[in-house]
């Protein structure tokens, strides 16, 4: 059975990010044990990594690479934000590196890197973690099945096996 939108996908993969000077380093691996399992085709994927598996079926394997501008962008050197420290009085000020989870005027999650703590404020970088950079996939396909009605009408994959997690 081929990828199609409305499947349930089940890949394991190597991600490396390629840099400038062509070198890679591995951000994340997937194992058969652990693999990523998703409903494709609704939007939770890269899009150019969705198709660049379609119409695989199991035991293909692929590797690709995505450009910045079709994963998660360029880096702005304009989303970098001043945060006052008074709003952190409660939990306290975060160290550098420390992920801050944040939402916007509409309600929109997103995160920010602490790139620096001074007197007055810390320094948020607002850029997604992964912006800026060429994403390198080698993929293995380990099912793929037509997603059951409660994982449309939900929105997600109920794991491998059509059963969620409890």
């Amino acid at each position: 059975m081929t990828i199609e939108n409305n499947h349930v996908v089940a890949v394991k993969y190597i991600l490396h990010t390629i840099e400038e000077d062509g070198s890679k380093i591995l951000v994340e691996e997937t194992t058969e044990e652990n693999p990523l399992t998703f409903l494709y085709g609704v939007g939770m994927m890269i899009p150019k990594f969705e198709e660049n598996i379609l119409g695989l079926k199991a035991g293909d394997k692929a590797a690709f690479a995505i450009q910045p501008e079709e994963a998660y962008g360029e880096r702005h050197a304009d989303s970098i934000a001043q945060l006052p420290l008074d709003m952190f009085n409660e939990a306290g000020v975060p160290p550098v590196g420390a992920i801050l989870p944040l939402s916007d005027n509409q309600g929109n999650n997103f995160q920010a890197i602490v790139v620096e703590v001074t007197p007055e404020a810390v320094v948020a970088d607002l850029n997604h973690p992964m912006a800026g950079k060429t994403l390198d996939f080698q993929v293995e396909i380990l099912n793929t099945r037509p997603a059951t009605e409660e994982e449309l009408s939900h929105g997600h994959a109920h794991g491998i096996d059509g059963n969620e997690a409890h």
